[in-house]
């Protein structure tokens, strides 16, 4: 017993010892640990919902979402489907496809800590597929003398025309606040730059133009600009965490602070 208890005594003043070879920092370094949490973010256009059930001519929906990259940086994407009928000058017609965008959003907006919150901008490729579908078409015709103020009908044009795309850039101008936990509601103003349009086949519809994209909007004669806008609601699910050290005062070796800098004059 007394042979365990002289080893057990010299094993304990052996790490005494060690651990106090170590030299003591008396002044460290006054950093924190903290963590970001990164995940993805999905969820649905609240305006496109909306206008479904006001307006009897549109039906529509679009899921959104976004997944963090880095601290300020997100990959961004939205797919959506639009049904609209719109009357033109001569025209009724239904548009009716869907459309793909995806791009980066950038986060602008400094969060205090566990503040997940953008204001951001951001950019998008997007592309569309849909049909135009010519309800009725009306034509100019000279000789009304029973009916002055109507147009002739032309029924020739009639029908749909499929196969249809367009593609174009966009750019964004975004907000996300967290509102309960993990539930975030955002806007956003879009301006695109149209690319491509791949209109009806001018011989089949007689000139007849793509005057409507889903996802793009409006198309206006002499301009390939177009704006749209959402209202989004959103849940976050986090997937993992990142450590980030944010270092609250500088100790150089000595244990000195360095000194203040001059005053201006």
């Amino acid at each position: 017993m007394l042979k365990y208890f002289i080893s057990l005594s010299f094993i304990f003043v052996s790490l005494l010892g060690w651990s106090q070879s170590k030299p003591i920092d008396l002044q460290p370094k006054d950093t924190v640990q903290k963590t970001d949490r990164y995940g993805l973010r999905v969820g649905v256009d609240l305006s496109k919902i909306l206008m479904s059930t006001l307006d009897d001519d549109y039906t529509g929906i679009e899921l959104v979402g976004d997944f963090r990259l880095k601290p300020n940086l997100y990959l961004a994407a939205e797919l959506g489907n639009e049904k609209k009928t719109k009357q033109e000058d001569l025209y009724n017609f239904t548009t009716s496809g869907s459309y793909i965008k995806l791009g980066v959003d950038f986060n602008s907006y400094e969060n205090w800590f566990g503040m997940n919150n953008l204001i951001h901008l951001g950019g998008r490729f997007a592309f569309s597929s849909f049909s135009q579908t010519i309800n009725d078409y009306q034509i100019f015709s000279t000789s009304r003398y029973f009916n002055e103020d109507s147009f002739a009908l032309g029924s020739e044009n009639i029908g749909e025309y499929a196969s249809l795309n367009a593609s174009w850039l966009e750019a964004v101008l975004g907000l996300k606040v967290e509102l309960f936990s993990n539930i975030y509601l955002g806007a956003s103003v879009r301006l695109g730059l149209l690319i491509t349009d791949k209109a009806p086949d001018k011989d089949a519809s007689d000139g007849f133009q793509n005057l409507w994209i889903p996802g793009f909007n409006k198309v206006t004669d002499n301009s390939r600009f177009g704006s749209s806008y959402n209202y989004s609601i959103t849940y976050f699910i986090p997937l993992y965490k990142k450590k980030k050290q944010t270092r609250k005062k500088y100790v150089d070796e000595s244990g000195s602070q360095p000194p203040p800098p001059p005053p201006r004059n």
